[in-house]
């Protein structure tokens, strides 16, 4: 072989390795034949996201800041990206934030009328006390309750109610959530709100610390029902708001361990003033005392944490006009000042829909939890009323649903509103 082809050889042989590390420090755009293309990025570079199955993998995968919504749209196919805030070949870096829209695919008004989607329904809010450990038949009252009045359930009862509410298409949402009008619950079900007064301690009975100090939670205390009920059913979101008094959850050694365990696994904890005060028939003085005492303690366990909101004791003053009411949501004690977005009355029946003009969030009615052979504002006669009266979502939080007559009643704020 001459040297010049041998010096050609050499050559060629380098410009092909020059032109390998090239590609490899360029990078590649790889095509997975999966169904959804995979796309590596040249440099972190965005790409133009088509499907909501690539926005997820993409976002995941860079470490992106993702806020996804969802709008109807005639040219878009359903779970398809109609639109994305960082541009096709922009730079980006973990952290980063990106809004992304993927369509729901054409409205069909027809089937939002078929399925009675109504988000201007009644919404119910669930009223509990204690959960007491007794089977139902041993307690001589009607049905699960364990005292005449029913506000205090047997765990069998209780679990009882959970999978009613669940059979029934009712999915939990929180209190916040339902007031700030952010209710992210599936297509064609309801959102229902679990309430428990008084900081009893059968709402989460510590039975002892595991190895790693951790609480134990009884299973027949409603939290450890409730957490049963979240394995039994892991399509079904749990949460429920817990209102204490000044001794908490009457477990002084566990209790802050319980609201940070409470905050950290999905539930809320509210104010219910420090000794079941009666407000109607209290000076101002002590209404406010009362008040900023359980703030304050919650303040100092779980700071920024808690809800500000307060379950009125005995549903009392049961007008807003009561001289005493304006210090329920704004109040000050020896330097202590507070501040409350939401007042839970005793009730008797579902609420409006936070999307409605007349929704007032500082006095809401609640249901409560309780038998009484479909009267008197029972379970039973509750859900009866609300078959032709409940909230029935569309399945997607950023708009709302509503009926053409309805339209006018609705507080739209930021949302899209659809009428059919």
């Amino acid at each position: 072989m001459s040297k010049r082809r041998k010096k050609s050889k050499v050559k060629v042989g380098r410009i092909v390795i020059l032109l390998l590390i090239v590609a490899l420090v360029m990078g590649t755009v790889i095509f997975l034949l999966s169904g959804d293309k995979k796309v590596v990025t040249k440099d972190n570079l965005m790409i133009k996201l088509s499907t909501l199955k690539e926005a997820n993998e993409f976002t995941e995968k860079y470490k992106l800041d993702a806020n996804i919504t969802y709008e109807y749209s005639d040219e878009v196919e359903k779970d398809h990206v109609i639109s994305q805030s960082i541009k096709e070949n922009t730079k980006i870096k973990s952290g980063d934030k990106i809004d992304i829209v993927v369509s729901l695919g054409k409205l069909d008004k027809e089937k939002l009328a078929s399925d009675n989607i109504n988000e201007m329904g009644k919404v119910p809010i669930m009223m509990y006390h204690g959960i007491r450990e007794k089977t139902s038949s041993s307690t001589g009252t009607i049905g699960g309750n364990v005292d005449k009045d029913g506000y205090n359930r047997t765990p069998d009862a209780f679990r009882e109610d959970l999978e009613f509410y669940y059979e029934n298409n009712y999915r939990m949402v929180s209190l916040n959530d339902y007031i700030e009008g952010n209710i992210d619950v599936p297509y064609g079900t309801s959102p229902i709100v679990l309430t428990f007064d008084d900081g009893n301690e059968d709402n989460i009975k510590v039975t002892g610390l595991d190895s790693n100090g951790n609480i134990i939670i009884d299973d027949s205390s409603a939290v450890g029902i409730l957490e049963a009920f979240k394995k039994k059913h892991p399509d079904a979101p749990v949460t429920a708001i817990f209102f204490v008094n000044g001794g908490l959850f009457q477990q002084e050694e566990y209790n802050e361990k319980i609201l940070n365990w409470l905050i950290d696994n999905g539930y809320d904890v509210g104010n219910h003033t420090e000794t079941h005060l009666d407000i109607r028939d209290s000076s101002s003085d002590r209404v406010q005392k009362e008040i900023a005492y359980v703030y304050k303690e919650l303040d100092g366990i779980i700071p920024n944490k808690y809800s500000k909101i307060i379950a009125l004791p005995f549903g009392s003053p049961y007008n807003k006009e009561h001289s005493n009411y304006k210090y329920v949501l704004n109040g000050s004690f020896d330097g202590y000042t507070y501040e409350t977005v939401a007042a839970l009355r005793v009730g008797w029946e579902p609420e409006i829909s936070p999307y409605s003009k007349d929704f007032d969030p500082t006095f809401l009615k609640r249901c409560r939890a309780y038998d009484n052979n479909g009267n008197e504002f029972d379970i039973e006669m509750v859900f009866s009323m609300l078959e032709n009266s409940r909230y029935i979502s569309d399945g997607n939080k950023d708009t709302i649903v509503v009926k053409e007559e309805d339209k006018d009643s609705v507080n739209v704020s930021s949302k899209k509103l659809i009428t059919y």
